[in-house]
């Protein structure tokens, strides 16, 4: 007998399947939610899945996934809405056997289930014909195993450098903890990357990475996003919304820019991190959730606390630990490795080899200062292949004007020590020590391309005080 699992959060339609369905011969059980569906399935294997796209805990995509990941072999047929049928077309390119619209019709669901079943069987027994290239299916489940690990692994590209080397060290120290995380890093550095990598490397891998731009939330969205509502809470809340953390339930929950959140929805974010409870936006009920918190902005948020911007309370409650992100002008030992791997990509999404790099866009590269970092650069290749023939090398004429500009420039001069205000007695002797100073930085800081990190190596202080003292002596670079 088939096992058919039914999720639809209106119990009529429920009991109207059920009974339906196990008079033609199916064994069936019915969830209203998808959480609960879910722990059914890991306790009990179903053969296929009805699913009602909207759900009061969460969506038909991400229950899609989240299925396919406990059962693969399980059909899942989607329950939707006319003005969801867009949205259900896409799900089944991503894995969903089919879909049916409301309202539903008995004999047209019974059709459907009889062909997806005789579908199945169809494939299996295809598969079944074909010569099999090893008997131990353990060790075939092995080398798929391997292979997705090894699929997720190479959607990342780990740095050389001291400073990539430091930076992956944290991450893998971090990850396996429930640490609250902040990340810090310039714009385009790969903070969420970053977090990917953390929620990788963490015993919560299994469960949702779910990311909220922070930036882009109104005062008035920002708690929907985050704790989600009930239906007819506020104008325009047509439908039961699911927020993020109930989304990220036992998983982790990314906040990118936090630091642009309301002093309201701190307030709110303060009391969910201590509580380990929400309340959606019009309701008086408290949801337990479990989820590991990381958070990303591109100015300290200790600075942000200073300036009276971010509650120094909810600072210090996640402040658990930090990482620091270096932009990449500060990782040019890194810069062919990122380099190759954007080729690489890019050639397999445009179907073409790309060529070689030019020496002068290589030396371009290393010029030039990537205000937009690592983001910046992949676009850049992109664009560089995209306008490149194939098999033809990569000149400066495929690269952005502002990068020809800027290559083409000659580098400006330092400013020469009489010109300091701070070094006009030749007599006093703090001035001449200043001079003597003033002089090694600048030499060191041409010998080295004005890489500031490798300067400060060869002067054996740290990038800090090399600030300070580009500061102190007026070197601009």
């Amino acid at each position: 007998m088939r096992n058919i699992l039914i999720i639809d959060d209106e119990i009529n339609i429920c009991t109207l399947l059920s009974k339906f369905l196990t008079k033609h011969g199916f064994a069936v059980e019915t969830t209203m939610t998808g959480t609960a569906a879910l722990k059914m399935m890991k306790e009990k294997p179903f053969d296929l899945v009805l699913c009602d796209y909207r759900l009061k805990d969460t969506d038909g995509a991400q229950l899609l996934q989240d299925i396919r990941q406990i059962s693969p072999n399980t059909i899942v047929i989607i329950i939707t809405g006319y003005t969801d049928v867009r949205v259900a077309v896409e799900m089944v390119k991503n894995g969903a056997y089919d879909y049916l619209s409301k309202p539903l019709y008995p004999d047209e669901i019974l059709n459907l289930v009889h062909k997806a079943f005789a579908h199945k069987e169809a494939e299996q027994e295809r598969l079944a014909s074909q010569p099999v290239e090893s008997t131990d299916e353990s060790i075939a489940r092995e080398t798929l195993l391997q292979r997705n690990q090894q699929e997720k692994s190479d959607k990342y590209v780990y740095g050389q450098s001291a400073n990539s080397l430091e930076l992956i060290r944290q991450i893998k120290l971090v990850a396996p903890t429930d640490y609250s995380v902040i990340i810090f890093g310039e714009t385009g550095t790969g903070k969420e990357s970053v977090a990917h990598l953390i929620h990788y490397h963490s015993k919560r891998n299994d469960q949702p990475f779910v990311a909220l731009d922070c930036g882009s939330l109104s005062k008035e969205l920002a708690a929907s996003e985050l704790f989600g509502h009930e239906k007819g809470s506020f104008t325009g809340a047509i439908n039961t919304k699911i927020g993020a953390f109930e989304q990220a339930q036992g998983g982790t929950l990314f906040l990118d820019e936090i630091s642009n959140l309301s002093y309201d929805i701190q307030v709110a974010l303060l009391r969910v991190l201590q509580e380990k409870v929400i309340r959606k936006v019009g309701s008086l009920k408290e949801v337990p959730v479990d989820v590991r918190i990381i958070v990303a902005s591109n100015e300290k948020l200790s600075e942000s606390v200073q300036k009276g911007k971010f509650r120094e309370d909810l600072f210090h409650r996640i402040n658990e630990f930090t990482i620091y992100i270096p932009p990449l002008r500060e990782r040019q030992e890194d810069l062919s490795l990122f380099i190759e791997a954007f080729v690489k990509q890019v050639e397999r999404e445009l179907d073409k080899n790309c060529g070689k790099i030019s020496s002068e866009v290589w030396e371009c590269f290393r010029q030039y200062s990537w205000p937009g970092n690592i983001r910046e650069l992949k676009n850049v290749i992109r664009r560089a292949c995209l306008l490149t023939p194939e098999r033809e090398d990569i000149t400066m004429a495929a690269l952005p004007l502002e990068m020809k500009e800027s290559f083409a420039q000659p580098q400006e001069e330092m400013p020469l020590p009489s010109d300091l205000a701070i070094l006009t007695n030749e007599n006093d002797l703090k001035s001449v020590a200043l001079q003597a100073e003033y002089n090694k930085i600048v030499n060191v800081l041409k010998e080295v391309k004005y890489n500031k990190t490798k300067a400060a190596q060869l002067l054996n202080i740290d990038r800090k005080t090399l600030y300070n003292k580009l500061r102190l002596l007026n070197i601009n670079y």
